[in-house]
């Protein structure tokens, strides 16, 4: 079996990004995808996100970013990606579902079902779309009515005529109510008060959230998202729910789950047909786990104090949508980083075999 020089895992923003620059450095590479189609995480999102709502997508290394319009952000983005794999002949294999990399002698060995590939070094770039996280709260497995997470969200119409809880302090909560507030009843809850941001949102407010996350993957702690750090704006599509009051009567975690709602700690209750967990994601790293790369603090610790994108506990893995990487100029940033670390890496296994 012949031996790559390097395989990226994940062909969103930040792998194709990845492969760019390793094609550009004359790298001979691979890209492995778990998606059927280009788009990355784009193609699951819900039909309602227009291209107009989303926080923007930065260009791809030598691409314009598609244009913030009014088309559907799971058909706009997509086929922005399949160009750019197509005009830029990117060796993408798809669908690959990669379960585990090992290393066998030194080789890095990546496994999806009975098909595997080696290589001298890797890069991951599977984003969090795929790891939705859900909080357990006794009860939950009683409830009669729906569970969903931002994942399964199919869009406003679904949910008329229901009574929906929102659960989450993130952005994606802001815009669920933003959508549900004018057509349905809604609720919505956070574990801690929410940080609205009332100043614009500058390229140094965006460095200083950005800086934070550095510090955690510095210290080999899991990273927090971008977002989280940034605090919360209310965009023109989320003024008529602010109006109807969806944004004021926010609540503090319930207790528990019953099968027709959920229960404080103070004995009130609520009834709803719907919970929307809008509670984030954590990275897609599980089959990583057979290379120990985690710190004993639980995250994977990179280098250059968090702003680069190397394992320091493995130099020939490189990490991109992780951390402070882990948002759309970031993730092409971050590309250009891996590809020179791989090229580092290989230096450095030629001059020490």
């Amino acid at each position: 079996m012949s031996i790559s020089e390097s395989i990226v895992i994940g062909a969103g923003q930040a792998g194709l990004s990845t492969s760019f620059h390793l094609r550009r450095l004359g790298i001979d590479h691979l890209v492995l995808d778990g998606n059927d189609a280009p788009g990355g995480a784009w193609q699951h999102r819900w039909d309602a996100l227009t291209m107009h709502d989303v926080h923007g997508v930065a260009e791809l290394p030598g691409d314009a970013a598609p244009a913030r319009d009014g088309r559907r952000a799971n058909l706009a983005v997509p086929a922005t990606f399949a160009a750019y794999e197509r005009d830029n002949d990117l060796p993408v294999i798809r669908p690959v579902h990669v379960d585990r990399v090992v290393d066998e002698d030194g080789i890095l060995v990546v496994h999806a079902g009975d098909r595997s590939w080696r290589t001298r070094t890797l890069v991951n770039a599977t984003g969090t779309w795929t790891q939705p996280f859900m909080p357990h709260v006794p009860g939950m497995e009683t409830f009669i009515g729906e569970q969903l997470h931002t994942v399964d969200y199919p869009g406003p119409e679904h949910f008329l005529g229901k009574r929906v809880l929102v659960v989450g302090g993130g952005a994606s909560a802001v815009q669920f109510l933003g959508a549900l507030a004018p057509i349905t009843q809604t609720l919505w809850v956070t574990r801690r008060e929410p940080v609205w941001r009332s100043d614009d949102f500058t390229p140094e407010a965006g460095a200083a959230a950005v800086a934070l996350v550095e510090q955690r993957v510095a210290q080999g702690l899991p990273p927090q998202s971008v977002v989280g750090v940034t605090g919360l704006m209310l965009r023109p599509q989320e003024a008529e729910a602010a109006r109807l009051g969806a944004y004021d009567d926010r609540r503090p975690m319930f207790q528990r789950i019953e099968p027709d709602g959920v229960r404080w700690a103070d004995g009130t209750f609520e009834q709803v047909d719907v919970i929307l967990w809008a509670t984030g994601f954590r990275p897609a790293i599980a089959h990583l786990a057979p290379l120990h790369l985690r710190s004993q603090a639980g995250g994977i610790q990179l280098d250059r104090q968090g702003r680069g994108t190397t394992a320091v506990k493995d130099p020939r893995i490189q990490l991109v949508g992780y951390g402070p990487s882990a948002s759309t100029i970031g993730a092409n940033r971050a590309g250009r980083t891996a590809a020179k670390g791989a090229q580092t890496a290989l230096r450095a296994l030629v001059t020490s075999g």
